[in-house]
């Protein structure tokens, strides 16, 4: 029996991880009922990816995927996640693991922010002519997937019609969401949408809407807009549906197992982490 175990982040926050598991469940109607489909998290929550992967082989699995619903490749899917897989092989030897890619930049996410914009009210038609976009992202010392999220705001700003779509981040890197929109006023804007790069709701996105709020007393002449975040949109189902395939199929276009950085990063770091940052 083949199995997927899907590994969400992982919030303090219940709600986020909640509306992780709805969206697994979402998933099991798109795939294969021969399927066995399972839920895990890298931190805060339960069951842990190595829970995950017990659970699959304790129901017979003898092929475990492994697809990571995370947006960005970052240090959780080059570090953490194969870390866990590297103990489950020593641990079950007879079982085949496949590791499948995150979303990182997948045509469908272009649907998703589109829509959450013209859901917030936009014409994506014809934007006004002073409207910025900040597409914000969680923000990480990885500096390959902050460098991701400034390609995703090139290719918005190419799929649209506006003048200004900025990168912004939450935290632990610049620039953050208050530079980008002293940014974006600067450059003659006078309505702001603060679009989230975010899968589900937490800590971050609770104390987003704060922040929101704040700029709007902060500039009380610039019109303030929050889109909501991907959530449980059905292309973010299709995207997870096509890298359940991609694995299944043998075509994932990453591999971790092989890669020389990962082998001698890994003597640099402890994978059984639990550090602070959040949803």
């Amino acid at each position: 029996m083949e199995a997927v175990l899907f590994i969400g982040h992982g919030s303090r926050d219940f709600e986020g991880n909640e509306e992780v598991r709805q969206f697994v469940e979402k998933m099991r109607t798109l795939l294969p009922e021969t399927l066995l489909v399972e839920t895990s998290f890298l931190e805060f929550e339960r069951p842990t990816i190595g829970d995950g992967i017990d659970t699959c082989i304790e129901k017979g699995a003898h092929h475990v995927i492994l697809i990571p619903i995370m947006l960005l490749p970052a240090g959780h899917s080059k570090i953490h996640i194969p870390g866990a897989i590297d103990e489950a092989k020593e641990k079950y030897p007879n079982t085949k693991f496949t590791y499948g890619r995150p979303i990182g930049i997948h045509e469908e996410t272009f649907e998703i922010l589109n829509t959450r914009l013209e859901e917030s009210g936009e014409n994506l038609e014809s934007p006004g002519e002073e409207t910025a976009v900040i597409l914000l992202g969680r923000g990480g010392s990885d500096a390959d997937a902050n460098s991701e999220l400034y390609k995703i705001t090139r290719l918005l700003w190419e799929k649209t019609n506006y003048k200004l779509v900025e990168t912004s981040f939450m935290g632990v890197t610049d620039p953050l969401i208050e530079q980008g929109v002293e940014r974006c006023i600067k450059l003659g804007a006078k309505k702001i949408v603060v679009l989230p790069y975010f899968l589900f709701t937490g800590i971050l996105i609770k104390r987003l809407e704060k922040l929101v709020e704040g700029f709007k007393e902060k500039y009380p002449e610039v019109e303030f807009k929050l889109a909501q975040y991907f959530g449980l949109h059905p292309k973010l189902q299709t995207i997870l549906k096509d890298r359940v395939e991609e694995a299944l199929e043998g075509e994932v276009k990453m591999n971790c197992d092989t890669c020389l950085y990962r082998i001698e990063a890994m003597e640099h770091i402890d994978h059984h982490h639990h550090h602070d940052h959040d949803h």
